[in-house]
């Protein structure tokens, strides 16, 4: 372990991406593989590969006691560390001891951290921890921290791993990156590349592969301006969700790549039911169904066999390219229109994060998965496939019939395209999965009216497609695009700062802010995204100039810096003293020509709220 972590010392002290790969690869040659292969999961910031369940479950308040304890240090001074170093791995480094005797192997740490993992109770995770970190050299330890907490923070990306294990093992690139994608496990990779045979890596379900990720663009005409052939989607206000369907079960991931099937028990029942393995892509959002008069949800356009698109279709089943002279079709928005329609965020907020969901809340917060990529299907990854193919196997995978076992009972249940899927013998129960409606854009003029319509729907905007496009596992470029606008901007008031991380150590670079509500300020969220460098660090100046109270990470400061702050929506949160939270804040410019007592009053943040759809 410590000549890992002199290693990693050496990857921070440099900010040379080869000089990285090329200490990475040295080392790992250096090792017997199974310590190359422990070394390369602990390289990545994580104690286990990425496809197990594993999890410590040892909290930063409990960490943080150990070290204080074996460091024989008050708070304090741990505290005053923290400010100047920015991450627990580096004080544990700097106040823990060193003794005679002390050094452990990597594999011998991988071995206790799966011996954490498997205790139970906060008394044996701690009694372990304590063992460790009193075994380990200070410089061990420092790295054993960092990555218990998944921290490493010495500029070393998982790809850069995947570059020197092709370097150290003479192995292409490409095959490295697709067996680590197909088997979510570094290390495994390792032994693969290890032994030459990189190429038997096979898809293991159940551990999430990357999301495919779509830069903004700011109008209509940037919008159309980076491919020949547009496809068009709604840009849906939900959590990103990656469904795994393998014999019949059915896990759903978030884009954090956490598992959260547990918070929408009714879905994995309708997935189910799909007549292959497939690794699906799409949004959850809390959902309306439009009710036509019977006793059960809307089942939309039940006799047609073309989905919520453009009629007209290729050999590929997509939709073709409209040419300049054509139209919007009023028939596409209304298909789109009658599939029902997305809530608000917050309402889908009540949701997340619940082990246990009521049938009331099933009843009155019912959901939809709106499906839009396929990545895996037929025992096939599809990734390389474009956007045009992928669809078309997404179309033909979601209208196949499948009898699915459900609460004891058999009962025939298809998916189709363009309408709910729900329990039959529950209509309360009811959820839906949803193709998600495709259109086709060819003019500036057309987007627009799309994107008026999605905004109408109660829609984000836009998410605009290059049809030739593959799927890029959690890569941004300029194949996937999102329009949208700003909700609206508040002018708001600086009530409180906090040290930043990584590059912002030791600068005051996160902000909380309140609005007035009558004469006292109500906090209302929190931004650290949106000032350059050069504004961070005059404002830290300033802040600690005017600190009220210093709570050591955090100051109290003097409410007088007002900051325009823009979000995507709002929802109601009993987290602030306002009663609100804003959603993706994002600072758009200080405001030194406005004085705090100008800031926007709650009054605007309740109409805000209420007129947001």
């Amino acid at each position: 372990m410590q000549r890992l972590a002199i290693t990693c010392e050496a990857i921070a002290a440099t900010t040379k991406k080869l000089e990285k790969t090329a200490l990475v690869a040295e080392y790992l040659r250096s090792r017997t593989t199974d310590e190359a292969a422990v070394s390369a999961v602990f390289l990545s910031g994580r104690p286990f590969p990425a496809w197990e369940e594993a999890t410590l479950q040892v909290g930063g308040r409990s960490l943080w006691a150990i070290v204080a304890e074996l460091a024989g240090k008050e708070e304090r001074e741990l505290t005053e560390a923290y400010r100047r170093l920015g991450d627990p791995g580096a004080v544990a480094g700097e106040v823990l001891p060193s003794r005679p005797g002390q050094g452990l192997g990597v594999v011998e740490v991988e071995s206790i951290f799966r011996q954490i993992a498997l205790a139970r109770g906060p008394s044996a995770k701690t009694a372990l921890v304590r063992e460790l970190l009193s075994r380990a050299t200070p410089l061990e330890a420092k790295y054993i921290v960092k990555v218990m907490t998944g921290d490493l923070r010495i500029g070393l990306k998982e790809s850069l791993v995947e570059e020197a294990i092709a370097k150290a093992y003479s192995g292409t690139l490409a095959d490295v990156q697709r067996a680590n994608m197909l088997l979510g496990d570094i290390g495994e990779t390792v032994r693969l590349a290890a032994s030459g045979t990189l190429n038997r890596a096979k898809m293991r379900m159940f551990h999430p592969l990357g999301f495919m990720l779509a830069s903004p663009v700011e109008s209509t005409e940037e919008g159309l301006s980076y491919f020949s052939e547009a496809a068009v989607e709604d840009k849906y206000d939900g959590i990103r969700a990656q469904a795994h369907v393998s014999d019949g079960e059915v896990k759903i991931f978030s884009r954090t790549r956490d598992e959260i099937t547990e918070s929408f028990p009714e879905l994995p029942p309708m997935l189910a039911g799909l007549p292959s393995d497939a690794i699906l892509d799409g949004e959850i959002v809390a959902w309306e169904f439009f009710a036509t008069g019977g006793d059960a949800k809307t089942i939309v356009d039940e006799t047609s066999e073309s989905p919520p698109c453009r009629t007209n279709r290729d050999k590929d089943g997509a939709p073709p390219l409209k040419r300049a002279d054509e139209t919007a079709s009023d028939e596409d928005e209304l298909k789109a229109d009658s599939l029902g329609r997305a809530r608000p965020f917050s309402v889908l907020q009540a949701r997340l994060g619940r082990k246990k969901v009521s049938e009331r809340m099933l009843r009155e917060i019912p959901v939809a998965y709106l499906v839009f990529d396929v990545l895996y299907a037929n025992g096939e990854l599809l990734i390389d496939r474009s956007f045009r193919e992928r669809g078309a196997i997404l179309d033909k995978l979601l209208a196949a019939e499948k009898i699915i076992h459900h609460r004891g009972t058999e009962s025939p249940r298809k998916a189709f395209q363009e309408r709910f899927v729900f329990d039959e013998e529950d209509p309360n129960n009811s959820a839906a999965i949803v193709r998600a409606p495709v259109f086709r854009a060819a003019l500036p003029d057309e987007l627009e009216q799309f994107f008026m319509s999605a905004r109408a729907r109660g829609n984000e905007g836009l998410m605009i497609k290059d049809m030739q496009s593959p799927y890029a596992p959690g890569k941004r470029g300029r194949s996937w695009l999102k329009m949208k606008r700003e909700l609206a901007t508040l002018d708001v008031v600086v009530t409180a700062v906090e040290y930043g991380h990584g590059k912002r150590i030791g600068v005051l670079s996160d902000y909380t802010f309140a609005v007035w509500d009558g004469d006292r300020l109500v906090n209302i969220g929190k931004a650290y995204s949106g000032l350059t460098d050069a504004e961070i660090a005059e404002m830290t100046t300033w802040f600690l100039e005017h600190t009220i109270e210093d709570r050591g990470f955090l100051r109290v400061v003097e409410p007088k810096v007002v900051l325009e702050i823009a979000f995507n929506n709002m929802m109601r949160s009993d987290r602030h003293e306002s009663g609100y939270a804003l959603r993706f804040p994002r600072i758009v410019r200080l405001r030194p020509d406005k004085l705090a007592e100008e800031a926007d009053r709650l009054k605007r943040v309740r109409e805000i709220y209420e007129n947001q759809g």
